[in-house]
């Protein structure tokens, strides 16, 4: 179990500190997963866990800080980064120097490959392994002296979805058997996926502490992706038609010829367009995100995406960014039975401005029902509203200012 308490980095020259008073619990036998856009905090809060930076508070290690741990890679398995090591070793070489570094047998080294399907490339150089490699070379690294705890930072953030859900359930495996399973992310869905607490950080600080069942439920909304040429009309009709019917449906332009509908199904909009003679070029079921910078991608890990290994995810291409909410005026089209069926405002839905398109085959300017696509507006997304707190508890040694990490 993990217990952190007041965890503040020292403050940075004429700005905040990047961790401000971060306190959870992350439980035996559990996956916690601390969420958090790029510079949220989250590589700073494991560093001041792992007492690799200067900073105030306390971690706990099943009831001990890990200066007062015997031997620390018993205890905890780190992972943040790549994997440390010469590249032209090879895979067993370097895992059989672990073992002698852990006080373990060498025959560790064998055990941990087989765990974690690298058996048949024992011989290979560190140099030539794949992204997908690395990561899994990194996991055995870790469990090579059978800690309790894993801390990952940003396991899959360059993985193939394939080798996302292979690193992610040998986690949980470990999970399974008692352990406790810390990992870091910037993506919401990979979040409420793969971990069953979640923790947000925003701006350094806690914002939510939620159960990932309660996760998926507030921070994460089913929409319906509608793509027509006659977006505004068919964006006005479900409105319209919403009204009627006193539901609360909210139709969100997200620029182009793209709409995001929410509170309705692909069957509702689908018979709608039908109706009216509307062509539709998408109707899907998605997950948009919500809250402040939920699912924000670091513009690193879009660098590296395009040279990772194996195959992409699609929707892990495109980075969220947030919109305005439905009040704020502009393209945002809402209906609703009543004001207190408004969303919060602060919602992020992911944009995929779409080229323009060219004028169907046999237009006349000015002919009825068809209109052009209108350039992508750029927008300022209007600032979110912070979540409350969750209902961890901290004790009340804690409420005082703890002492400095030495």
């Amino acid at each position: 179990m993990i217990q952190a308490f007041g965890l503040t980095s020292n403050p940075r020259k004429e700005l905040p500190p990047a961790v401000d008073d971060v306190s959870f619990e992350a439980r035996a036998g559990r996956v916690t997963a601390l969420l958090g856009a790029s510079g949220a905090g989250k590589t700073t809060a494991l560093r001041l866990m792992l007492e690799l930076q200067r900073g105030r508070g306390l971690t706990y290690f099943r009831g001990r800080p890990l200066h007062r741990i015997a031997h620390p890679a018993r205890e905890v398995g780190v992972l943040l980064g790549d994997v440390p090591g010469h590249p032209a070793r090879t895979v067993r070489g370097h895992l059989r120097m672990l073992c002698a570094a852990a006080g373990v047998p060498v025959s560790r080294a064998d055990e941990v490959l087989e765990s974690v399907g690298l058996a048949s490339l024992r011989d290979e150089r560190l140099g030539t392994l794949s992204r997908g490699m690395d990561r899994r070379l990194g996991l055995a690294c870790a469990l090579v002296p059978d800690p309790h705890t894993l801390v990952f930072d940003d396991p899959a953030g360059t993985l193939s979805a394939q080798d996302a859900r292979r690193l992610h359930g040998a986690l949980r495996a470990h999970a399974a058997q008692g352990g406790t399973v810390l990992f870091t992310t910037a993506d919401p869905k990979e979040a409420a996926r793969s971990a069953d607490h979640v923790v947000t950080l925003e701006r350094g600080r806690v914002v939510a502490d939620q159960e990932a069942a309660e996760f998926s439920r507030t921070r994460l909304r089913p929409r319906v992706a509608v793509r027509s040429p006659h977006a505004v009309r068919l964006a006005a009709l479900v409105a319209k038609e919403a009204r009627t019917a006193r539901r609360s449906v909210e139709v969100v332009r997200e620029g182009g010829n793209r709409l995001a509908v929410y509170g309705s199904t692909c069957a509702d909009i689908g018979e709608t367009a039908f109706r009216h003679g509307i062509l539709v070029h998408q109707l899907a079921d998605e997950v948009g995100d919500m809250g402040p910078g939920a699912g924000e991608i670091p513009a690193a890990r879009q660098q590296e995406r395009p040279d990772a290994d194996g195959g992409r995810a699609q929707d892990a291409e495109r980075p969220d960014t947030p919109c305005p909410a439905p009040d704020a005026g502009g393209d945002a089209v809402a209906d609703t039975a009543g004001a207190a069926d408004r969303p919060a405002s602060g919602t992020v839905l992911r944009r995929t401005p779409g080229p323009r398109r060219a004028l169907l085959p046999g237009h006349r300017p000015g002919a009825p029902g068809l209109s052009a696509p209108e350039a992508t507006a750029h927008r300022t997304p209007r600032p979110a509203g912070s979540l409350t707190p969750g209902s961890a508890t901290v004790p009340e040694a804690a409420a005082t200012l703890p002492p400095p990490i030495s």
